[in-house]
């Protein structure tokens, strides 16, 4: 027996989707770096005082590990990535001798990263909105992900079936077509 939660209002939810936006706003501001993705990486920016040069910041990026900050003190970042790096594409520099900018390159292109480390607040990846771009600038096979990506929230926003959703639907309709002698009139799907 599937579970069936309460329907609520489309004004209840938005209040809701608002509510949760803030909260994740408030947990992200409140970390020690800005960060900002793509499909296919991360930058990381993180304020470091006037003046400072290469030599005064440790950065060490591993495949799934990270530490930067600046010498002689507690790493601002340190811990587990969200998920592994290409090390030869990953790379960080100092902006006006007052950010440390750190690039990370994914190694799965193509996914949406809940938080650079593990340890800290994940925003809801299935908000994000991409940047506008154009689509023909992709390959065909992460031009066609997108594009089903897309067209999967534009559904669910609509509360309409995704497209897996609606493949299964029409294998039933076929199974049922072939099979007319079965009666689907009680099953329950989820």
């Amino acid at each position: 027996m599937a579970d069936s939660k309460p329907e609520i209002s489309p004004e209840v939810q938005k209040i809701k989707d608002a509510e949760a936006r803030a909260k994740e706003q408030a947990e992200q501001d409140a970390l020690p770096y800005k960060w900002r993705q793509t499909l296919t990486d991360v930058d990381i920016t993180i304020a470091v005082p006037k003046g400072t040069r290469g030599r005064d910041v440790v950065v060490d990026i591993k495949r799934d590990q990270l530490t930067a900050g600046l010498k002689g003190q507690e790493p601002v970042m340190k811990g587990t990535l969200c998920a592994q790096v290409k090390l030869e594409d990953s790379t960080w520099t100092i902006e006006n001798q007052q950010e440390l900018t750190i690039h990370l390159e994914k190694s799965k292109g193509a996914e949406w990263w809940k938080h650079v480390l593990t340890h800290h607040p994940a925003i809801d990846t299935t908000k994000i909105e991409p940047e506008n771009s154009k689509l023909s600038d992709l390959d065909g096979d992460t031009r066609a992900m997108v594009e089903k990506m897309m067209f999967d929230q534009r559904q669910k926003q609509m509360g309409l079936p995704t497209s897996e959703e609606q493949q299964r639907q029409e294998m039933l309709k076929k199974f049922q077509q072939q099979h007319p002698e079965m009666d689907f009139s009680n099953a329950k799907f989820s």
